[in-house]
């Protein structure tokens, strides 16, 4: 039996669907959770689904997708849910990444952990709550997932700003390794076509290090590159990743 909440199915597996998305033109942010658009002309309030900085991202004069609010009393009526970087279409969404990644481990596409026969979200651990619990036979462990969007030259870094609460994470997935569970933290590169995963020590050091201090305690460190189209989101493939600081 699974454990796993769903967003949308298809042949009984979960998938990162988007329904009825409206094309528009990027003018502003105003704060971590909205900007403005142009819809067909119109100057619309947008909520952003990401609360990092985005500034590579979000530039004015950018195509941008937004999927319209269920909610019909909702003050924005659409979500800000993927942009446009020169050719490369970018998904936005930081509550994608889960969803893709667990439905990558429902269908076995994960081969680092395994095809799941337990999957559970965002599940209390010490001090922390992490986004998936799972078992593949007598083995049991925990993911923490980061969605990553900062890409330069082919190389994708996280974070895009300081988290404290990242870190907080990555001390959890430490204790759980000393508790006898397994531990990953996996890095999802929400776009095609990167070459490679490194930590944004110049942004925030002390995630880095963390980081580096959780692989050398036996935690698990993986980065996964996702397929985007304009409606959906499936995770693709590995991509090389490293820990070392880049000169």
């Amino acid at each position: 039996m699974f454990y796993l909440e769903m967003y949308f199915i298809i042949d009984g597996v979960k998938r990162m669907i988007y329904k009825n998305m409206k094309e528009a033109v990027f003018i502003k942010r105003t704060n971590r959770f909205f900007a403005f658009v142009s819809i067909d002309g119109v100057e619309t309030p947008v909520h952003v689904k990401n609360t990092g900085r985005c500034k590579e991202l979000l530039q004015e004069g950018a195509r941008v997708f937004l999927e319209p609010a269920e909610n019909p009393l909702r003050k924005t009526k659409y979500s800000l849910i993927s942009v446009y970087k020169g050719d490369t279409l970018v998904n936005m969404d930081s509550q994608a990444p889960n969803q893709v990644v667990a439905e990558a481990l429902l269908e076995g596409r994960i081969p680092e952990i395994g095809e799941v026969s337990v999957l559970r979200r965002e599940v209390v651990y010490g001090n922390s709550r992490f986004d998936l619990y799972f078992e593949v036979g007598d083995r049991r462990g925990y993911i923490e997932v980061k969605g990553a969007t900062l890409e330069e030259d082919g190389i994708c870094k996280f974070p895009d700003a300081p988290t404290s609460r990242g870190r907080k994470h990555i001390l959890e997935l430490i204790q759980a390794v000393q508790d006898g569970f397994e531990a990953y933290i996996l890095f999802v590169i929400q776009m095609e076509g990167t070459k490679a995963f490194f930590p944004h020590w110049e942004r925030d050091a002390a995630f880095s290090k963390a980081l580096v201090e959780a692989e050398q305690a036996g935690v698990k460190v993986l980065a996964y590159d996702c397929k985007v189209s304009i409606d959906a989101l499936e995770l693709s493939q590995k991509v090389f990743s490293s820990l070392e600081q880049r000169r």
